[in-house]
């Protein structure tokens, strides 16, 4: 998921904002933005330019932003994220401002962004929903997307990531220019923008939101870009790969906590009132134990991995788990597990043996059998994990 980026251009020392637009066959309205953002700029005095990237536009999208006094800027490299990332590669102004073509995000609001910058806040978020103070103009925003999609992923990420804003999905947003190369953005679709946020909530930065009004597009009939079920689905995809805590460490330690509880009353056969737990209520138990473990390892595998493919910003705590936690030791503690598992499983054998491997009493050695078992699958699954582990933390090394 690495965005392809130009070679930056040096930024300019006269120029303080320029202005992206990612664009893909947006003649009717690519060049009226333009406009805007330009005459805008001209009106408050402000030192920039406006860039639109265009990612392989064949109806004359090109011609209509030179037109309007915009710069094209080609992106060979298919995708929202793809879009945007060479046309921040290619800006000259020490801020940036992002919007799209569609005419939904009036340019004429971008003085707005430039004050909190200048305050020393390094992104600006816009915000259309209610909750936030924006407006949505009627037939700007589909009724599902309004009431529950943004709303929701929005929610989502302020109480997974503490990301300080109200609506994640706004796409018109301002921020220094050097930003996404300090964050080390990889995503190439829509995602790119929530990733932006995350990280940089992640990473510690400054983030103001001012409210803004969304528009309807001006495009009139055109098909949008936006797929509501799939980038839904993409944008809760990236939010889960980014917060195993709750997609696998919390139900993984739940299960292995509720497992524990059952197999600690069956283990005994204990009786509560007219409910017997028996072997059946181990096995269970056994199973949670087990889903639960393989849960919790790899939510820190998956932790990891976003770390190293830097998805994820550096995290002290993994540091000090390398330290605490390492090949070696992971080995010794998946062996004795397994040795233990087999012991209690040779004491079953034993008894069939005693038996001259005859019918057992299954309700008894059940008991050695299935504790036996479980201790000897979370010892093999300790030890592979603890190679996969030590592999994943070669580059941190």
């Amino acid at each position: 998921m690495m965005p392809t980026q130009a070679n930056p251009i040096p930024r300019s020392a006269t120029l303080e904002l320029t202005v992206v637009i990612p664009c893909l066959n947006e003649v009717a309205t690519v060049g009226r933005c333009v406009h805007k953002a330009v005459r805008t700029m001209q009106e408050h005095g402000i030192a920039g330019e406006v860039v639109v990237a265009d990612n392989g536009s064949r109806d004359g999208s090109q011609a209509a932003t030179e037109a309007a006094g915009g710069r094209v800027v080609p992106v060979p490299a298919r995708g929202y994220g793809s879009a945007l990332a060479g046309g921040i590669a290619a800006a000259r102004g020490r801020y940036v401002l992002m919007g799209d073509a569609d005419d939904s995000y009036d340019f004429t609001e971008l003085a707005r962004f430039l004050a909190p910058l200048r305050d020393g806040a390094e992104l600006v978020q816009g915000c259309r929903l209610p909750s936030g103070g924006g407006t949505v103009r009627p037939g700007a925003m589909p009724f599902l997307h309004r009431v529950w999609g943004n709303p929701m992923f929005s929610w989502l990420a302020r109480r997974w990531f503490r990301v300080p804003i109200h609506d994640i999905y706004c796409g018109m947003r301002a921020f220094r220019a050097d930003l996404p190369r300090d964050l080390d953005l990889r995503c190439t679709g829509m995602e790119y923008a929530t990733e932006m946020i995350i990280k940089a909530t992640l990473s510690g930065a400054r983030i103001s939101e001012v409210p803004i009004t969304l528009w309807p597009d001006g495009r009139g009939d055109q098909r949008p870009h936006l797929r509501t079920f799939r980038d839904g689905w993409r944008t809760l995809r990236f939010f889960l790969a980014l917060s195993p805590r709750w997609l696998f460490l919390v139900p993984g330690m739940l299960l292995m906590l509720l497992g524990g509880v059952a197999a600690a009353v069956a283990l005994p056969g204990l009786q509560v009132g007219r409910v017997h737990f028996d072997v059946h209520t181990l096995l269970v138990g056994g199973l949670m134990i087990v889903c639960g473990y393989q849960a919790v390892v790899f939510a820190f595998l998956t932790k990891i991995f976003a770390i190293t493919e830097g998805l994820l910003p550096d995290d002290p705590r993994m540091n000090r788990l390398y330290e605490i936690f390492n090949l070696e030791r992971g080995i010794v503690a998946g062996a004795a597990s397994t040795a233990i598992g087999i012991a209690l499983i040779g004491v079953a054998v034993g008894e069939w043996i005693a038996r001259d491997l005859g019918p057992l009493d299954y309700a008894q050695t059940m008991r050695w059998v299935i504790p036996g078992t479980i201790l000897v699958t979370l010892g093999v699954q300790t030890v592979l994990s603890s190679f996969f582990f030590s592999i994943l933390g070669l580059r941190r090394r």
